[in-house]
């Protein structure tokens, strides 16, 4: 097998289990070196916090005869993030990859959200993704001053949340539209460090989803192909791979959708239908307009991404 990553260094969070594991292995696969984050706590991230399953990982790595090293740092703690970044640099000497991964989940209606599921979803998502990037981002900004620009890649964790919004999932949904713009105005900036950056929004099997996917829907869809499950957190990890591979290089501020053998690339707000007039409206003449004005616009999407049929 061509290895497209041969001896990059690879930082992933969250790599403990489920689709994070996933990723550490095929970056593995395709000879990567792999910083192995994980906190090991709880999915809702409450108390628990523990290096096994980020060991586990490594050991797994080992065993492919690849080389991998386990971090156990917050990715939400700022000096934690610049060790995870720093473990990458020690061991293997730089970081040419970062896959921000890590996340928990305490969904609640609106009404019965309280502050505390609100600044936990928050601080993991979107705070646990500003932070190891923004050290990744100095770093690689530090190489390119000294002539030693590398092929560096970010690939942020978007969801179908944040960009098509479930109900139920308020401040997991904010991160994660919080992440998609992160991710296409960091691609702006970074792009003259020689850094790309994109996000994914994977819909696959893991822990916090398992009770999602529960449902009959969902079970419906995992019959849809005999001996290929669509849900496999495994199908999200080529893409991932690639999207750190030098051969995504013009690839950036992009958002993809990743479940089974399907990929679908996101396209984000755009205007869309306007009035205009030279000068200030009135109260009174928007309430003759608006109406009109909304019924020209496109619908928003379903929370399966797609538009809705619109009857004629």
């Amino acid at each position: 097998m061509h290895q497209l990553c041969k001896d990059r260094v690879v930082v992933i969070t969250g790599a403990g289990r489920g689709i994070g594991r996933e990723y550490a292995l095929e970056f593995a696969r395709h000879g990567a070196k792999v910083v192995v984050n994980d906190l090991g706590g709880r999915g809702d991230g409450g108390p628990g916090a523990a290096t096994g399953p980020a060991l586990e990982v490594v050991a797994e790595i080992e065993a492919l005869g690849g080389q991998a090293v386990a971090n156990g740092d917050d990715v939400a703690d700022w000096a934690g993030a610049k060790r995870m970044v720093d473990t990458a640099i020690e061991h293997f000497g730089g970081l040419d990859v970062l896959v921000n991964n890590a996340g928990i989940l305490r969904d609640r209606t609106l009404v019965n959200m309280d502050e505390d599921d609100w600044d936990a979803v928050i601080r993991v998502h979107l705070r646990g993704t500003f932070a190891p990037s923004r050290h990744a981002a100095a770093y690689w900004r530090n190489e390119s001053k000294a002539g030693r620009q590398r092929d560096a890649s970010i690939i942020n964790t978007s969801s179908s949340s944040g960009l098509y919004c479930n109900a139920g999932q308020s401040n997991y949904g904010a991160a994660k539209a919080g992440i998609a713009a992160l991710s296409v105005i960091a691609s702006r900036e970074l792009d003259r460090y020689g850094v790309t950056v994109n996000a994914i929004y994977p819909t696959a099997m893991s822990r916090l989803t398992e009770d999602i996917f529960a449902s009959a829907k969902w079970q419906a869809v995992r019959n849809e192909a005999p001996g290929f499950d669509p849900l496999d957190a495994s199908n999200v990890a080529p893409l991932v791979a690639w999207l750190g591979s030098s051969a995504s290089r013009g690839i950036t501020g992009r958002v993809f959708g990743a479940r089974g053998g399907r990929i679908t690339v996101a396209e984000g707000w755009h205007a869309g239908p306007r009035i205009e007039k030279q000068g200030r409206w009135t109260v009174e003449e928007l309430g003759g307009l608006i109406p009109a004005l909304v019924a020209k616009a496109a619908p928003n999407a379903l929370t399966t991404g797609d538009i809705p049929a619109v009857e004629t």
